[in-house]
């Protein structure tokens, strides 16, 4: 059974249709009007072996906030509906990542609880026209609308864009690893069985 999901939502700030599978070949195809976005998304969907398609339309001539939310709230749905019961997944996932300088470490609990820890010090506020706070609100998003728990803890990085795509590449590499299927799991992994 393929492990796919189909979002569109449609505001007066943004119309979003998104097309996540799980179990891809790191595929993607983003038109986000957002650049430093869709270059996150990119590498977030090779490091993690998705398939990824977003077509966003947003009112970016005001700023990037609503169109980059938007996209995570799309991301989070889709992750969380492709995942289906959850039955045989490992639940859980962790990654470290260095880029140049950067180190970023992702942990991930596709729990149904959904919280994010985010301890990163960008130091830059912005990224070419990207406002760096959006990362977060993009993480929150994601994580709230998967239902996940999702911890990002930066350990150094001078370079705003490094610590960025450290984070991202960090975070598809635990994703894939808690959305994988372990044979040795029966069921749902929890002791409540459910999640």
């Amino acid at each position: 059974m393929k492990r796919q999901s189909f979002i569109e939502r449609n505001t007066g700030e943004t119309k979003i249709k998104l097309d996540f599978t799980v179990d891809g070949e790191g595929n993607a195809n983003l038109k986000t009007g957002v650049p430093f976005l869709t270059h996150m998304l990119d590498l977030f969907t090779k490091h993690g072996h998705f398939n990824l398609m977003v077509d966003a339309v947003g009112d970016i001539e005001v700023d990037d906030h609503h169109t980059t939310e938007d996209i995570g709230i799309c991301l989070g749905h889709a992750l969380k509906e492709a995942l289906g019961d959850k039955k045989g997944i490992k639940r859980y996932g962790s990654a470290f990542v260095p880029m140049d300088e950067a180190l970023a470490h992702v942990v991930v609990d596709l729990s149904n609880r959904p919280h994010l820890e985010f301890r990163a010090e960008l130091p830059s506020e912005k990224v070419g026209t990207f406002d760096t706070e959006l990362i977060h609100e993009f993480l929150w998003k994601l994580a709230l609308e998967a239902r996940m728990n999702l911890h990002v803890v930066v350990h150094y990085g001078q370079n705003t864009h490094h610590i960025i795509e450290a984070i991202f590449k960090a975070l598809a590499r635990a994703l894939d690893e808690a959305a994988s299927i372990d044979s040795r799991v029966k069921g749902i992994p929890s002791t409540k069985g459910m999640l």
